[in-house]
């Protein structure tokens, strides 16, 4: 797992708990998409640091159960991981901008240009034969997946 990987998780347990300290365990694991291991290794993990303290209430049901209350370094690391996070989402973001931005000057340019496919392959002197491994496929050009659906 990566560093930044391990932040995300850490970001989104802090923040989830800061806004609902009372979610179980197994909650918490769903809303994030993890293993209870994990997450019980994370709460761990975050208790032994300082950043986590747990206690005990009971809930309507008269069951025991856990509040996990962020302690002023836990706001603290938040804080310190919500930055790191939103440098990684906006760089993300920026480099899908810039994808996005590309493939649909490709996409103005070829339709700026619409052309009969099989009228090019003729003009350039190639027929819409395709030798495959010898043999030639004498059914034209092959329509591909992509074609079928409208951008």
């Amino acid at each position: 797992m990566t560093q930044s990987h391990s932040d995300d998780i850490r970001f989104r347990v802090l923040r989830i708990l800061q806004e609902r300290p009372d979610l179980s365990q197994r909650e918490l694991a769903a809303e994030l998409g993890a293993s209870l291991g994990s997450v019980n290794y994370i709460l761990r993990a975050l208790t032994e640091k300082g950043q986590v303290k747990v206690r005990n209430f009971r809930a309507s049901n008269n069951k025991l159960r856990y509040l996990y209350v962020l302690t002023p370094r836990g706001i603290a690391e938040k804080s310190r991981l919500t930055r790191g996070f939103l440098r990684r989402k906006i760089a993300e973001y920026e480099q899908l901008r810039e994808e996005i931005e590309a493939i649909q000057s490709q996409i103005d340019e070829d339709e700026a240009f619409p052309g009969d496919e099989t009228g090019a392959q003729m003009d350039s002197g190639q027929t819409g034969d395709t030798e495959l491994g010898g043999h030639h496929d004498r059914l034209g050009p092959r329509e591909h997946k992509a074609d079928k659906y409208e951008l």
